[in-house]
């Protein structure tokens, strides 16, 4: 399928969980003239704990170069993850792919967007990073009970996945209200700005939404919900989500 736009997010190559096979799948059977790469594509916190580099992520990078070759835009936004690259910001790397903090996208919609990862705008993340690194281990555990839970469940005959580190998200009063929070900030901060829109991910939540006047989308993770959020080529806004492949 050929899109005007692709924004993916929060592929956290160089870890266990991260869905690169899937990535590949998608990149194979989707094409667009702009691919961005909305922060977290490399796990740099991971990396340093423990290095988990396969041959899948490997091809995850030659692809996007190679998109990159044949004439694709490629911008790679930075993200809190992959924060190893910000103080080479901006890198420009041939004709065709851009390394920044943040982007303006123009939708084919007449309206501005604001792309930025969003750890700038995670109070935790930019003022208590000794905790995101307390709840990056944590969400490792809880990924690693997905999988044995998933386990048990296969044994029973249940075949259908279920993640518990999804429902603790999605759930949790605490993790609820700071994802609202984190929403309604970041909306504000693109409104005051003057723009019609946000994209971005960080918090592994994908979405489509209205708030305060403002788009607001998110472009998931490729961990657990394998998710993309994609500009059509008449201009409207789509996410599009692949099964992931646990074990």
């Amino acid at each position: 399928m050929k899109y005007r736009s692709i924004f993916i997010s929060d592929v956290h190559l160089g870890t266990k969980f991260s869905q690169a096979e899937k990535l590949l799948e998608f990149f194979k059977e989707n094409d667009s003239d702009y691919l961005y790469l909305v922060g977290d594509i490399i796990d740099g916190w991971a990396i340093r704990r423990k290095f988990n580099w396969l041959q899948s992520h490997s091809d995850v990078i030659q692809k996007v170069l190679k998109k990159a070759r044949k004439g694709t835009t490629v911008i790679y936004i930075t993200g809190n993850h992959d924060e190893f690259l910000r103080p080479f910001m901006p890198l420009l790397m041939g004709d065709n792919l851009i390394i920044t903090n943040e982007y303006t996208h123009s939708g084919l919609d007449g309206n501005k967007y604001f792309v930025t990862h969003g750890d700038f705008f995670d109070s935790i993340t930019m003022t208590k990073k000794w905790i995101t690194h307390i709840g990056d281990v944590g969400y490792d555990l809880l990924l690693h009970l997905n999988r044995r839970i998933n386990q048990i469940r296969k044994i029973c005959g249940i075949r259908k996945y279920w993640s518990l580190s999804k429902y603790v998200k999605d759930n949790v009063k605490k993790s609820v209200s700071f994802i609202s929070g984190f929403e309604d900030i970041l909306s504000d901060h693109a409104k005051r700005q003057k723009f019609d829109g946000v994209i971005c991910g960080h918090i592994h939540k994908a979405e489509i939404k209205i708030i305060n006047d403002i788009s607001y989308l998110n472009c998931g993770d490729w961990v657990e919900s394998c998710t993309a959020i994609v500009e059509t080529m008449d201009g409207k806004w789509q996410i599009i989500e692949l099964q992931p492949s646990h074990q």
